[in-house]
């Protein structure tokens, strides 16, 4: 050891440890620091107060559907501007560089466990996922192609936007489309299964994220038509404090169950496996 008992020749006040970037995450709900390679391993749940952090698009198919089964429709349908807004088309190339997608929402088909479903995911990191005429036409052709090809379809709703505001009405014909498609899809008499992450927000609720026949909700996700800016705005009083929540509707027959994350796929797999036993045409239906 150095004379005087030191630490060697690099300590002192100029001596800083340097913490690599991404080292560790702070969780929103109970302040915790979390290591981020342990935050993956729990699939992005917080070990400590079990708050569920947001997924990408990617990340949720990859939870969902068997490796590497994945495949992508629709891949090339872009937004244009066609009210010519200003700035659009540079924070469509923003959002292109920064997330890897080219729009809100991934749509395609999979495998989960033995059965091939359609499966579309918005993703709020891209404009907050507002439902443009881009993502609204893919949600339409997977529920279309599913309905072709006499497929399950599930959707995972993850949007913090309504309508984008940057393509106007075209952008509201969306919700009554996606409806419409799956109007369709339930008269074929197949399976359309929902699934609400945080958050699941205004025009999607209002259309294609509530019209489910089994509708699923992770925990702690916000649920609703409007945030709680513009209900503070409406005046909305006496809100009890889990309001908008996947609890909060779950609790009032919104929603038909709340799932933790880790046991997502297991319960899809789950109610895959009864419908199947459920369809007329299935060998030794009940």
């Amino acid at each position: 050891m150095p004379r005087g008992g030191g630490l060697g020749r690099n300590s002192g006040p100029s001596a800083q440890t340097q913490v690599p970037d991404g080292l560790w995450v702070k969780c929103p709900k109970c302040d915790r620091a979390l290591f981020a390679r342990d935050l993956e391993r729990n699939l992005k749940v917080c070990g400590q107060c079990g708050y569920h952090f947001r997924l990408s698009a990617p990340e949720r198919i990859a939870l969902l559907t068997e490796p590497e089964s994945f495949c992508e429709w629709d891949a090339t349908i872009t937004a244009c501007d066609p009210l010519g807004f200003a700035s659009y088309n540079q924070k469509l190339e923003r959002e292109r560089g920064r997330t890897g997608l080219n729009d809100a929402v991934l749509t395609g088909a999979a495998m989960i466990g033995q059965t091939r479903v359609a499966i579309g995911v918005t993703d709020a990191r891209f404009l907050v996922g507002a439902m443009n005429s881009v993502v609204g036409e893919r949600i339409t052709r997977c529920i279309e192609g599913a309905t072709a090809e006499r497929m399950p379809v599930i959707l995972v709703s993850g949007t913090g936007g309504g309508a984008s505001m940057y393509e106007g009405i075209l952008s509201l014909m969306q919700m009554p489309k996606t409806a419409a498609a799956l109007a369709r899809h339930h008269r074929a008499g197949l399976l359309y299964l929902g699934i609400l992450t945080d958050p699941s927000m205004a025009g999607v609720l209002a259309s294609w994220a509530s019209l489910g026949d089994i509708i699923l909700a992770e925990p702690g996700a916000m649920i609703g038509f409007t945030g709680d800016r513009v209900s503070k705005q409406a005046a909305v009083g006496k809100k009890p404090p889990d309001f908008q929540t996947s609890e909060f509707q779950l609790r009032n027959g919104m929603i038909d169950a709340v799932v933790q994350r880790k046991d997502l796929k297991a319960t899809v797999l789950r109610i895959l496996a009864w419908t199947q036993c459920a369809s007329p045409s299935a060998e030794g239906a009940v």
